[in-house]
């Protein structure tokens, strides 16, 4: 399995830096990006000069554009308590797994919980049966922070060949709670390419970026493309 190469990390970058809201298609550069189930139908609260947890608690909600960015990402005073995270974890987002849900066949975890699961997934190809029907699904958290704009960037590669390129929204989210302990984000349903040309290892490099364009994890991974699933 190929390592990231500036090249294709530059590829996934220019994915990131602007951006519409999935539901009323405004533009939103200097807005936080929304995703469908949190657009106020154009109210949108501009996020300006990041805050803490508890300042953005604590914001006048006489602002009903505020208001609402908060009630979506579960901004209450109850967000100050319970926050998980260990002290010494640096990290803003955490990718725990992403899962290929398959129709008709059990689904496949991919563990990206450690930098060993991530090493190890280089040299064990996930093998896919041609022209199965699937969805994506991930599993994340966020700790001590608010991200916002959260995106998964793939890039996919055949004998150095560039085949496909995809920008998927994640969306805003406060840090995770003990009675909330991770984030799940399910992507639309895909269809593995089918016949004897499609057959083959496919090279994947994904990329989870925010809209400060920090990027919280990139890791590689191989997908084989079988007749069968043996």
């Amino acid at each position: 399995m190929e390592n990231v190469t500036a090249a294709d990390d530059d590829e996934l970058v220019h994915e990131a830096g602007e951006g519409y809201c999935n539901q009323c298609w405004r533009y939103c550069e200097t807005y936080i990006h929304l995703t469908d189930s949190n657009c106020f139908g154009g109210i949108r609260y501009k996020v300006g000069q990041k805050k803490t947890v508890e300042q953005y608690v604590k914001l006048d909600d006489d602002d009903p554009a505020l208001r609402k960015w908060k009630e979506s990402l579960g901004l209450t005073t109850g967000a100050l308590s319970g926050s998980i995270g260990a002290a010494g974890d640096n990290r803003k987002v955490v990718i725990r797994r992403l899962e290929l849900q398959i129709h008709g066949h059990e689904t496949i975890l991919v563990d990206l919980d450690s930098a060993k699961a991530l090493e190890e997934l280089k040299s064990r190809p996930i093998v896919l049966k041609e022209g199965s029907h699937y969805k994506v699904r991930i599993r994340f958290r966020v700790q001590h922070e608010i991200i916002t704009g959260l995106r998964y960037l793939q890039l996919v590669k055949r004998k150095g060949i560039r085949v496909d390129k995809s920008d998927e929204v994640c969306g805003s989210y406060s840090p995770n709670t003990l009675e909330k302990p991770y984030y799940e984000k399910t992507f639309i349903e895909e269809e593995a390419p089918s016949g004897l040309i499609a057959r083959g290892s496919y090279n994947i490099t994904s990329k989870f970026v925010d809209d400060d364009g920090t990027t919280h994890l990139l890791f590689t991974w191989t997908l084989n493309i079988k007749k069968e699933w043996d």
